[in-house]
């Protein structure tokens, strides 16, 4: 994984961009902005470089990030993808922003259980493809060998057996309970991947919605909140709304105006002053 340097330059360079693409500034030129303000004694400043000449040459961040796995994780760099993908739903203002709120965690005292339920609520608030979003997990440094083969067989399962059980039979509950019955003597095959804790709330979510273990787990475990695309706002349209009405009663009133002082002259609006309009294109005007 990489230094905590490197991880609070990340946040910082990814709040950045979320926070200025709201300008409407193209990706190239943002990159160029935001490159004189990174910390030179990091490596960012060369990786950003490196991701703009791939986008002024090629238009895309994501085969960039791909050549770059030494410095960002395969699942920052699906996120990235899926946000360039032209028939996707996935904008790249919630991408940079998932990858903020990620890197800020892991910059502090991430654990495994917390970085795979964030992802992973990113994966289904996203509704992202879960096989090669779990496939990019499965890759990230932060995993070690048993989380690694777990998160390859969640790939498979999801769908078929609930995320609730999954965790509960991978967890220390579980274990806990099957001590309980069989006798202390019981070991598990694999080792327990989550604690107590969290076999317990998930074995509390059992048949719920995700989303509600999800919450429960948030709030006990201390990760981030997956962010989530904001509705758009309605007011944004009201004040051009407004104008054109104005407009249109301003014409209205300056035609009734004209009417009660000397008559409305109607010849100002045919296409030839001299020349009413036929019956033929009364039709085509309605």
């Amino acid at each position: 994984m990489l230094p905590k340097e490197e991880l609070v330059e990340q946040a910082y360079f990814f709040r950045i961009l979320s926070e200025r693409m709201g300008e409407r500034l193209a990706m190239q030129d943002l990159l160029k902005q935001v490159k004189f303000e990174l910390l030179t004694s990091t490596k960012l400043p060369m990786a950003v470089d490196f991701l703009l000449t791939e986008l002024l040459h090629g238009g895309a961040m994501g085969p960039a990030m791909r050549r770059m796995q030494h410095y960002f994780t395969s699942f920052q760099t699906y996120l990235v993808e899926e946000a360039e993908f032209e028939r996707g739903r996935f904008g790249m203002q919630t991408a940079v922003k998932v990858l903020q709120f990620d890197a800020e965690y892991r910059s502090g005292q991430p654990s495994r259980q917390g970085c795979f339920l964030y992802q992973f609520e990113a994966l289904c608030r996203n509704r992202l493809r879960y096989d090669q979003g779990l496939k990019a997990m499965s890759e990230d440094p932060i995993y070690d060998a048993d989380w690694k083969q777990w998160l390859l067989e969640v790939r498979h399962q999801i769908g078929l057996v609930d995320l609730a059980d999954m965790i509960f039979l991978r967890s220390e509950e579980y274990v806990q309970r099957k001590r309980a019955i069989e006798g202390p003597e019981f070991e598990p095959k694999l080792p327990p991947l989550f604690g107590q804790h969290e076999g317990r709330m998930a074995m509390a979510n059992h048949r719920k919605d995700p989303l509600f273990l999800f919450a429960a787990m948030q709030r006990h475990l201390g990760y981030p909140a997956v962010p989530r695309l904001a509705p758009p706002d309605p007011t944004a349209e009201i004040v051009p709304q407004l104008q054109r009405r104005m407009e249109r009663l301003e014409t209205r009133m300056k035609i009734m105006e004209e009417e009660q002082r000397h008559g409305l002259d109607i010849t100002k609006f045919y296409v030839d002053p001299h020349k009413p309009p036929s019956d033929h294109d009364s039709d085509i005007d309605d």
